[in-house]
């Protein structure tokens, strides 16, 4: 990670239109499940949609043995995302090998049609580049994007970080709204001594700061840490999450943050990374 100039631009983590086709149909799945390349939970997929949505518009979606796969970083290289939801997560699911290219706008708003207690079914047709969704008796043939026009997918940094808390996100929501009262910046640390997690910001004329003790969280593994971040990042991330989670922070001295998270009943897990603004002397 390189530092942040004087201007105090963002470290990097990391070095079109389709056609649409819609129709009614009777059902959310097909006669032969075989056919259908995943059934899944439409809250599972609108919850993962959100999740990557946080970040980027468009993105690559690895449909392999391990589950659903994306990988993703900001047009920036300030923040990143690494979601995989496993098998078990699914109602049906058939591996195809493929990596296909969404727009998640397009997806989201389909996904967003059904109800969240329905299901659905998605088939991969490779040779016309289409996605065939159907919910709740509609069919929809979402046009898909070349994986290679879109954004290389970032390696994830292996980083040992000193500091780890593991917070309810209403608490690290808390610090986040009150921080963006005084400043577009926050600050996140923990002090090993006084064993607490800080979430802060300094305005030009108001401050404010939100002291965390052991016993207000679910976990810490305390060591020195002290980062300065972009609160407008930090905020999409944490209003991506679903309501009754709990994140865990990695943490160190002016180095990223990361940020992870399950659901789908920890069938799915979501890390982000959010690279430090680090101001000169």
């Amino acid at each position: 990670m390189a530092a942040e100039n004087e201007a105090e631009e963002e470290d990097s983590i990391t070095n079109e239109e389709e056609d649409t086709e819609t129709n009614e149909s009777s059902d959310t799945s097909t006669e032969n499940v075989d056919d259908v390349t995943a059934i899944v939970e439409a809250s599972i997929l609108q919850e993962t949609l959100t999740a990557i949505g946080a970040l980027v518009d468009e993105c690559k979606i690895h449909l392999d043995e391990e589950g659903l796969v994306i990988r993703a970083v900001d047009a920036a290289n300030v923040g990143m995302v690494d979601l995989r939801v496993s098998p078990d997560a699914f109602e049906a699911y058939n591996p195809t090998g493929s990596v296909i290219g969404v727009n998640l706008e397009r997806l989201s708003d389909i996904a967003g049609m059904a109800e969240s207690d329905g299901t659905i079914a998605m088939e991969l047709n490779e040779e016309i580049g289409k996605l065939n969704i159907k919910t709740d008796g509609l069919t929809y043939n979402l046009a898909l994007i070349d994986p290679d026009s879109i954004r290389e997918e970032p390696d994830v940094p292996d980083l040992d970080l000193p500091a780890e808390v593991v917070i309810e996100v209403n608490d690290l929501d808390r610090g986040i709204t009150a921080a963006d009262m005084v400043s577009d910046h926050i600050s996140l640390s923990v002090s090993e001594e006084n064993e607490t997690f800080h979430i802060a910001a300094e305005g030009d004329t108001d401050d404010v700061d939100l002291n965390l003790e052991r016993d207000d969280l679910i976990d810490l593994q305390e060591g020195e840490a002290n980062s300065l971040y972009s609160l407008e990042y930090l905020k999409d991330m944490v209003n991506s999450m679903p309501s009754d989670a709990a994140v865990t922070l990695d943490l160190g001295e002016e180095f990223p943050v990361k940020l992870h998270f399950d659901f789908a009943e920890g069938a799915g897990n979501v890390t982000y990374m959010l690279a430090p603004r680090i101001q000169s002397d």
